[in-house]
């Protein structure tokens, strides 16, 4: 008979499973179902819901789940003491494979769930908002927008070539780092030379 913590164990392997499923397919058809998931991770519809009692639930534990990742890269890479702009290389570095792999809440922000995960992403934007500012205080970054505003717009990018560069892609981060920079107002022969030789 199985104990108890065999039991959470495998009910929290589980769940990991229909969220990995779940972020694969959503990021394939951003509409797909809860039927959808549930057939693709191998599970009756049941057990998907519950762990996840509406599809909100789910995109809701995805978003958090990728909150976590990116607060944990930024919280890092703030404490250091390099540049502004070395520091935002260091970070899309570092958050490419997330952004990568939780590209699909950019499309789900644009829908139904936009209020949620907006505000699911509040701690990431500040975070982000911070670093534009450090940027901004030592003339790294441009300040003909407000740090929150310009720091959106440079981290709308970094998704954007994520969501359209497919995993065996040419651009990566890479192009991700670069073209952000530039929005950002670092001058070109500074952001090729800050990101070397970068993949």
């Amino acid at each position: 008979m199985p104990t108890q913590s065999s039991r959470v164990r495998s009910t929290n392997e589980t769940r990991d499973r229909i969220l990995d499923v779940a972020l694969a397919l959503l990021a394939e058809n951003p509409d797909a179902g809860m039927g959808d998931i549930a057939a693709a991770a191998g599970v009756v519809r049941r057990t998907v819901y519950g762990h996840f009692p509406s599809r909100l639930d789910l995109v809701r534990t995805l978003t958090q789940r990728a909150v976590t990742e990116m607060t944990a890269v930024l919280t890092e890479v703030n404490a250091s003491d390099a540049e502004a702009d070395a520091k935002w290389v260091e970070f899309i570095a570092r958050l490419w494979p997330v952004a990568h792999r939780y590209r699909v809440l950019l499309a789900l922000r644009r829908g139904e769930y936009g209020e949620t995960i907006h505000g699911l992403l509040g701690p990431v934007d500040e975070l982000l908002a911070d670093l534009v500012k450090q940027g901004q205080d030592s003339d790294v970054f441009a300040q003909h927008l407000p740090a929150g505003i310009l720091s959106q717009v440079a981290y709308g990018i970094v998704f954007a070539i994520a969501d359209n560069d497919p995993s065996n892609g040419t651009l990566g981060a890479r192009a991700a780092t670069i073209t952000s920079l530039l929005m950002l107002g670092v001058p070109q022969t500074r952001a090729i030379a800050l990101v070397g030789d970068q993949p």
